[in-house]
């Protein structure tokens, strides 16, 4: 992903996007025999410099993983098509979105009180009113017998790339401009990407970020 000096996210701002609620993202790991790339939409659940997740235990990941331990997680939001008649001569219409990639390095969880710490922590950030009351316990009923379906992941993140693509690059007015059409369109993800080009372009003006 090709990151200008102007759309360049910081720690504060892409931790803080990602905990309002995105945790989403898809999963790729190197393609085994000269395939290409294994790609997984997954949730996950990010915990300082970890993220761990679980996956059916059928799922070619694993054999990718096994091959090349080096994985990438993205996370894609916000995202919005700016038209060419928004912007100055010589009009070129542009995407705005906000993207964060995490290059980490996968360990695969096979062993049943690992695989049962994960989803418990995982229900615990999803689901903390989750019906089935009682913690996953190996060998006890209901889930414990259903822990050999899955395989549980950590990745350790090894750099983390953010980019926020809201044409930061253009003076603050035009900037503010933008979302005026955005709310005008109001299609799609425009509300999404209206709010982190406000967001940008406040930060610019020398307010607060919010």
């Amino acid at each position: 992903m090709l990151i200008r000096s102007w759309d360049r996210g910081t720690e504060a701002e892409w931790r803080g996007w990602l905990a309002d609620g995105r945790d989403f993202g898809l999963l790729a790991a190197n393609g085994t025999e000269g395939r290409g790339p294994v790609l997984v939409p997954t949730h996950f659940l990010l915990t300082g410099d970890e993220i761990v997740l679980h996956l059916g235990a059928p799922n070619p990941v694993w054999a990718a993983i096994r091959a090349d331990p080096r994985v990438t997680l993205a996370v894609t939001d916000d995202y919005a098509f700016a038209a060419g008649a928004w912007r100055a001569e010589p009009y070129v219409p542009t995407s705005y979105y906000a993207s964060v990639h995490f290059s980490a390095t996968a360990t695969v969880v096979e062993d049943a009180a690992g695989k049962a710490g994960i989803l418990n922590r995982q229900l615990a950030h999803f689901e903390p009113d989750w019906p089935g009351g009682s913690p996953v316990t190996p060998g006890q009923e209901p889930y414990g017998g259903m822990l050999a379906g899955i395989r549980g992941m950590r990745l350790t993140i090894d750099r983390v790339d953010a980019k926020f693509k809201y044409d930061d690059k253009k003076p603050v007015g035009q900037q503010a401009g933008f979302a005026d059409r955005l709310a005008e369109r109001g299609t799609g993800r425009d509300a999404g990407a209206r709010a982190q080009l406000l967001r940008r372009n406040a930060q610019r003006a020398g307010c607060p970020l919010g």
